[in-house]
């Protein structure tokens, strides 16, 4: 091994993985790209409403194509993904989502912006951002290794959280300063930023297998869906994973609605409520090294307990006080997702083969994001048929006891996850 890359032999630092240079530029770029994302999902839809007259269905439309692409080109880019370099393919995937968005100020000042040209460079920002985020997390664990990961991961689950808060308020005020078209000017200049901190690591990349590049790709998404299909804890992670982000995206489907015409609130006290599941996400991210001592599976299993059931808090939303009850139950529910986002990416990348890692990543991450889509068209179908309160006692009543997926895995009969799969475990994958 390259002793430049033997991130466990060196003396920790007081700052722990902030002591790291390279850990530094990794989180830089990926909080300020982050940033941007989050500006995008505003500022798009804004141009689109204000700038041409679009209606609810063409932004419902503009919203689905970033998620698309996870649908069409997620796994065979996991696998293409386990035969590249990653950091000159993210750096790419930074410049492409610059260009894409800077066509639209230029487009605008040139009086020819289409709804169509949005539709466009939202399906190649959501393309980007599968490549970059599939190399994202197997270059994680190029930079930082061992006791570092879970640390870099909470630290970046962090500040993803962050940008998630201020995101849309940043989105908001640049687009009454500067106009929602100049707004993307600044977002695009955020993924420059992101791709200048990855060129300047220093950390060198393994080459990649030769004998990939000879497998059809076909083989190799086969071979991904194999080890997530038979493994016996990626199993259920990822069923558990699907099954809660349909459920989150049923009720959040709904919940702006029901809190203006169900709670009586305005559109003011309903921003302030819905980033209660941000705060709860952001001390997730603060806590989660210190709920692993507990042991990263009995920790994760515990804190699922706790937190699950009190999403039945937010359909008891009432006026004045019981507001109390939905801002602390999206604040329990955001802190739990958070903490097992980190430690259930932590454990992919140290259980998982390094030349799989990018298709497994790719694998996980298409089963949950498939069920975003459908899970808020049932959310919304339901809101119509059944009313606003009992829509989110339906779909709330799915997240409370999901942790069960979890509770009936091997995971229960353990303490710690894994660090990596034993060779013998091949044969008993599937129990």
């Amino acid at each position: 091994m390259n002793p430049r890359n033997d991130t466990s032999a060196r003396p920790r630092s007081r700052r722990g993985v902030f002591g790291r240079p390279d850990f530094r530029l990794l989180w830089v770029g990926e909080t300020v790209s982050g940033l941007g994302n989050s500006v995008t999902v505003v500022a798009l839809p804004l141009i689109a409403v204000v700038g041409l007259g679009a209606d609810s269905t063409a932004v419902g439309l503009l919203t689905a194509a970033v998620w698309l692409p996870w649908l069409l080109v997620g796994l065979p880019v996991g696998a293409w993904v386990d035969r590249r370099r990653k950091r000159p393919l993210m750096i790419a995937c930074d410049l492409a989502a610059a260009a894409a968005l800077m066509s639209v100020p230029a487009a605008a000042w040139l009086d020819a912006l289409t709804f169509q040209q949005l539709v466009v460079v939202a399906l190649v920002c959501g393309t980007a951002a599968v490549c970059f985020d599939t190399a994202y997390h197997s270059y994680i664990r190029i930079v930082l290794e061992g006791r570092d990961l879970l640390e870099g991961n909470a630290k970046l689950q962090g500040s993803a959280a962050a940008t998630q808060v201020a995101g849309p308020g940043v989105a908001g005020l640049l687009a009454q300063a500067l106009g929602a078209v100049t707004a993307l000017v600044a977002d695009a200049v955020t993924f420059l930023v992101s791709a200048v901190c990855l060129r300047r690591i220093g950390v060198v990349e393994p080459d990649s297998d030769p004998d990939a590049e000879r497998d059809s790709l076909r083989r190799q998404i086969a071979e991904g869906l194999r080890f997530v299909g038979r493994d016996r804890y990626l199993r259920p992670m990822v069923t558990w994973g699907a099954v809660t982000n349909l459920a989150l995206m049923g009720y959040q489907a709904v919940q702006v609605v029901f809190l203006v015409r169900t709670v009586g609130l305005n559109p003011g006290m309903v921003g302030l409520l819905l980033t209660s599941g941000s705060a709860g996400a952001i001390l997730g991210a603060l806590v989660a090294t210190r709920i692993s001592r507990f042991g990263t599976a009995r920790g994760l299993l515990l804190l699922q307990l706790a937190t699950s059931p009190f999403v039945l808090l937010l359909p008891m939303t009432t006026a004045g006080p019981g507001l109390l009850l939905f801002a602390t139950g999206a604040f329990l529910v955001g802190l739990g997702i958070s903490v097992a986002n980190i430690v259930v990416g932590t454990f992919r990348q140290t259980y998982c083969p390094p030349h799989l890692l990018g298709r497994v990543v790719a694998t996980a991450m298409m089963i949950n994001h498939s069920t975003i889509p459908l899970g808020s068209l049932l959310g919304g179908v339901l809101g119509d048929a059944v009313g606003y309160r009992p829509a989110m006692w339906i779909m709330t009543g799915v997240v409370a006891p999901s942790w069960l997926i979890l509770a009936l895995s091997p995971m229960r009969r353990i303490r710690d996850l894994p660090q990596a799969q034993k060779p013998e475990q091949a044969h008993v994958q599937g129990g």
